[in-house]
């Protein structure tokens, strides 16, 4: 039967409402026939319609977890950024707090320095010591606070440049034989020529937590500084006499607040971050480490740092320090504005047999320039109102071309000493080491052979 047409239908009320009937039943009868179809398509013993709506509920469902897991990673984003803003944070406090505590602690380290230089009584020679130790001890704490808070945040960045193997490793021998010596322990250091890439101050950092804990966990014996060359790279060695690490723990000792026991009394001062530090560093720089001791017998730790492709010579290896006073005479110029710093650097190089010309502000010291100075130590930082180190140093090369300028600075910041590597200056960091700066002094006037026969 063909469907109504509305248009067909009678005038009269009666006939219309007739009609409009008969369609009414016959679309309840397709309907119907229509729902049996349906039903009868299904699952046998299954309920189509009870499927229909069990399927919307699910569907239902489905959105409302969705909606519910999309707000809870929300909040975990929200936290995330929470807690990564709340450690930046703390690195940045605890970098200012360490730039304000390295302050007076260099000046202090300056003080103590120039005292062990001044002819003394046994028993005030021996309180000076201690007092360099203690703090040498504070220097190493604060630097591994402020260090593994760095590599959390993610903040510090590693200046990679070439230089060669004995630029540091000359410095640190002179440094950790005395350290020896004072333990009673030989030390052997071998020098290489090898030229390699990398960051100078991280590897520094590397080699002297395993000179380090060499020296404080050898009671006798002797320590050994050398190199291997590998194919992949230069493996710079560090062996002990000690006491040896058993194969269960070597994994553990890279993990952070992990201290093997003392060698000797006094030895264990530290939070057991060192070898943490070292991990964490080596990764970051994708310098492997290595790790071979034998308990009873001493240990060999190592890093494989990359050859540098650089066309830089890497020169012969370093002298030993001179003996006598090989900077007698020399006129340093300083310029910090911090008094004790200042005093402490008088006290130091004046000890050195140094002629010192110490100034607060770039002005004043540019009015006490009497005569040429042999070097400039400039602090990067010279107050509100001035301009920073580099510039200083900057305007007085202009008056005084080829003068050797050292930047001192508690900035770790790797563009920053970028800058002042692309300037042509050395850096050094603070707390200033009284051995590393005399060993720079005495290299960088070296270098100039013009002034050697007026020695």
């Amino acid at each position: 039967m063909a469907p109504l047409d509305p248009t067909t239908l009678p005038e009269a009320p009666a006939a219309r409402a007739a009609l409009l009937a008969e369609e009414n039943a016959r679309l309840r009868r397709i309907c119907a026939a229509l729902i049996e179809r349906v039903e009868s398509s299904g699952v046998p013993g299954g309920a189509p319609y009870a499927a229909f709506e069990h399927s919307v509920l699910l569907a239902e469902q489905v959105r409302e977890r969705t909606e519910t897991l999309q707000r809870t990673l929300g909040e975990l984003h929200r936290a995330k950024a929470e807690a990564e803003a709340a450690n930046l944070s703390k690195t940045k406090f605890l970098a200012a707090v360490s730039h304000d505590l390295l302050q007076p602690l260099n000046a202090a380290r300056l003080f103590a320095s120039a005292l062990e230089e001044q002819p003394l009584p046994p028993g005030s020679r021996r309180l000076v010591g201690n007092i360099g130790r203690s703090l040498k001890d504070v220097e190493a704490l604060i630097g591994s606070l402020v260090d593994i808070s760095r590599l959390d945040a993610g903040v510090l960045r590693p200046d990679i440049a070439p230089f060669p193997a004995e630029e540091l490793l000359g410095v640190l021998a002179e440094e950790y034989r005395q350290m020896a010596a004072s333990r009673g322990l030989g030390f052997r250091h071998v020098p290489s020529r090898a030229l390699i890439e990398t960051d100078l101050a991280l590897l520094a950092r590397v080699v002297r937590n395993f000179l380090g804990n060499a020296i404080r966990y050898t009671t006798r014996g002797r320590i050994l500084l050398g190199c291997r060359r590998r194919p992949e790279g230069l493996e710079i060695l560090v062996g002990d006499t000690g006491p040896g690490i058993a194969a269960e723990q070597q994994r553990e000792i890279f993990e952070e607040f992990r201290r093997l026991e003392a060698g000797h009394e006094g030895a264990d001062r530290g939070l057991g971050l060192g070898l943490a530090i070292v991990d964490r560093i080596s990764g970051m720089l994708g310098h492997p480490l290595g790790l071979a001791s034998v308990p009873g017998r001493g240990s060999l730790f190592s890093v494989t740092v990359p050859y540098a492709t650089a066309a830089r010579s890497a020169g012969p290896p370093r002298e030993p320090l001179p003996s006598g006073q090989p900077l007698a005479g020399e006129v340093i110029w300083v310029l910090d504005n911090d008094a004790a710093i200042r005093e402490g650097m008088e006290a130091l190089l004046g000890g050195w047999g140094c002629r010192v010309v110490a100034a607060n502000s770039p002005a004043e010291l540019l009015g006490r320039i009497k005569a040429p100075g042999a070097a400039l130590l400039v602090d990067f930082h010279l107050g509100e109102g001035q301009p920073d180190g580099l510039e200083v140093a900057a305007r007085l090369r202009e008056r005084h071309p080829g003068l050797p300028v050292v930047v001192i600075t508690a900035n770790h910041d790797a563009a920053l000493k970028a800058r002042i590597r692309q300037a042509g200056y050395d850096c050094l960091l603070k707390p200033v080491k009284p051995l590393r700066l005399r060993l720079l002094l005495t290299s960088l006037l070296g270098r100039q052979p013009e002034r050697r026969p007026a020695r």
